[in-house]
C-alpha cells in the first residue's frame, strides 16, 4: 500500500527560489501603490514586515541545524509562535493609528507571504523523490 506523496521523505527544498517570489511581490505592489495614491508607508510596513520575516526564518533554521532533535524542535515551535505574534503586533499597531497603513501592510505582507510559501509547497512537492 502506499502512502501518497506526503509519505514519501523529501530533501528540504531551497529557500531562493520562494525569497524572489516574495521580493518580486513587494516590487511590483510599489509602482501599483504609486500610481493609485495608496499609503507608501502601508506598503513599506507590508515589505519590511515580510523580509522580517524570512530573515527570522533563515535565522531559525540555522539555528535548527546546529541543534539536536529534541532541540529543533523547540525551535521550531518557538519560531512558529514568535512569527504569529510579532505579525499580529505589527498589524494591530498599524491598525491603531491608521486603517488605510494598515490595509495596505495587509496586501503587500500577505501576497509577498502567500506566494513565498506557496512556492516552497511547489518546489518541495516538485523535488524528486
Amino acid at each position: 500500500m502506499s502512502g501518497g506523496p506526503f509519505a514519501t521523505p523529501r530533501p528540504v527544498p531551497g529557500r531562493l527560489l520562494p525569497a524572489l517570489g516574495g521580493a518580486l511581490v513587494c516590487a511590483l505592489a510599489l509602482p501599483v501603490f504609486l500610481l493609485g495614491g495608496w499609503s507608501i508607508v502601508g506598503w513599506a510596513l507590508g515589505s519590511t514586515l515580510w523580509v522580517g520575516i524570512l530573515a527570522l526564518d533563515l535565522l531559525l533554521a540555522r539555528a535548527r541545524a546546529s541543534a539536536g532533535n529534541l532541540a529543533a524542535s523547540g525551535v521550531l515551535a518557538f519560531g512558529l509562535f514568535f512569527k504569529a505574534i510579532a505579525v499580529l503586533v505589527v498589524l494591530f499597531a498599524a491598525a491603531a493609528r491608521d486603517s488605510h497603513v494598515a490595509l495596505a501592510t495587509v496586501l503587500v505582507f500577505g501576497l509577498a507571504y502567500t506566494l513565498d510559501r506557496g512556492l516552497q509547497l511547489a518546489t518541495y512537492f516538485g523535488a524528486a523523490r
